[in-house]
């Protein structure tokens, strides 16, 4: 269904001409002409809209790019990167199921993979992103049904090896679930690396001028859901007339049964004023990811000869243990998001923080704006001392987000905050 035809829907008439921009659908509802459609598009709710809670003419136009961008068959938005990590995995996972991921990943989703899921009655298995090809296969139980990832870590900046976990995860014919957030599919499109299932913060990059929360599920289509592990999906629906996903919709079982159970029941939908923003931000990705790469570069270079600085962690450097990994998968560049320990721990990271004029002290990242963030006392607070190690977490590491101003402020910012400390 093209836009015009979704902007028909509900109750909009374009002209002959294209809109410049994607038209914002303030609607909840949409309209039929008899009692027969309404039932119809309840069958079978590919065939039209039915409530703006699952599904709405502006959000699924960027749903379509986003999809395109990453080269995936689908996609469904979500009201916040979290609750694409949870439908990512409900979809798949019920009580009694477990799944693996590596360690170093965001600080909320760890919590909720460790604790939330766990009081749901599914279990997360942790492993070192680093583990060996035999160490991971030992991970697996029979009860395994994906595997998950961050392309970049956040803020660990680690370089998930997306064909090494692929290729294990297909031996035990489980799909595996990538968080793009950071690279965004400018700087890596994880599907076409063995990636079933991408995910997003797209409050981010996607965004990039932090004015809207959302997140987003894209599915590949690749994966094989009648290989006997995956019954909800080859059973029929009592939920929805019974209807048997794998034969109905073929490649799009995963993200149709998304829609249909999950958000038709949870209701996480961003509304088409959210998915306007974004759509703006869309269309400027491409040159941004380019200029957030070469200002990090050059701060992370100059962090890097700092004698006030312990280590540096981007994994553009040569000097990072993840570098060769970064130009397999990374080739265009690492984003913008570089954490690095400063001498003296915690305390100095504070005053050095509270010192920067440019860089704004917030719990935020992959902004237009230069933003800074000590993640042991804010985004990984929650986590014990074993956890943040585990995590890549030192008290004195700072995550800094490197914006898009002048490279010669975002230095002098840097010069003034390090002078601070004699």
């Amino acid at each position: 269904m093209n836009i015009e035809t979704k902007c028909l829907h509900a109750g909009y008439t374009p002209k002959n001409t294209e809109p410049r921009v994607v038209p914002i659908v303030q609607s909840t509802t949409y309209v039929y002409d008899s009692t027969d459609d309404v039932a119809a598009v309840f069958d079978d709710p590919t065939k039209s809209l039915i409530y703006s809670r699952f599904e709405n003419p502006t959000v699924m136009a960027v749903e379509e790019k986003i999809a395109a961008l990453e080269g995936g068959i689908g996609a469904m938005c979500t009201s916040s990167g979290q609750a694409a990590s949870l439908c990512s995995l409900l979809n798949i996972l019920k009580a009694g199921d477990s799944f693996i991921s590596t360690t170093t990943i965001y600080g909320g989703t760890i919590n909720l993979f460790a604790v939330t899921l766990k009081k749901l009655g599914i279990e997360c298995i942790f492993v070192d992103p680093d583990a060996s090809d035999d160490e991971i296969r030992a991970a697996f139980k029979p009860n395994t049904k994906a595997v998950f990832g961050e392309t970049i870590a956040n803020p660990a900046l680690t370089i998930f090896d997306i064909e090494k976990f692929a290729r294990i995860a297909h031996e035990n014919d489980v799909p595996l679930i990538v968080d793009n957030t950071f690279p965004t599919p400018i700087l890596c499109r994880p599907i076409e690396h063995g990636a079933d299932i991408v995910i997003h913060s797209t409050s981010k990059y996607m965004d990039g001028h932090a004015v809207q929360v959302g997140g987003v599920i894209v599915d590949a289509g690749n994966f094989d859901w009648t290989n006997g592990k995956f019954p909800e999906f080859t059973e029929p629906d009592e939920s929805y007339h019974g209807i048997i996903y794998t034969q109905t919709y073929g490649k799009a079982a995963y993200i149709v049964k998304a829609r249909m159970q999950l958000m038709r029941d949870f209701g996480c939908y961003p509304s088409a004023q959210s998915a306007f923003y974004l759509n703006l931000g869309l269309e400027t990705l491409s040159i941004r990811m380019k200029q957030y790469c070469e200002n990090a570069k050059i701060v992370s270079e100059y962090l890097e000869a700092s004698d006030k600085v312990e280590s540096v962690n981007y994994p553009g450097l040569k000097s990072n243990k993840y570098h060769a990994l970064a130009e397999k998968y990374l080739p265009m560049g690492c984003s913008g998001v570089i954490s690095f320990v400063i001498k003296g721990g915690r305390n100095a990271a504070v005053k050095f923080m509270d010192s920067l004029k440019l860089a704004s002290n917030e719990v935020h990242v992959a902004d237009i704006r230069t933003c800074v963030l000590h993640p042991a006392s804010a985004t990984h607070r929650q986590l014990t001392d074993e956890q943040l190690a585990a995590a890549g977490i030192n008290g004195g590491m700072i995550r800094f987000s490197v914006g898009l101003e002048n490279i010669d402020d975002i230095l002098n910012d840097l010069k003034q905050a390090f002078a601070a400390l004699d």
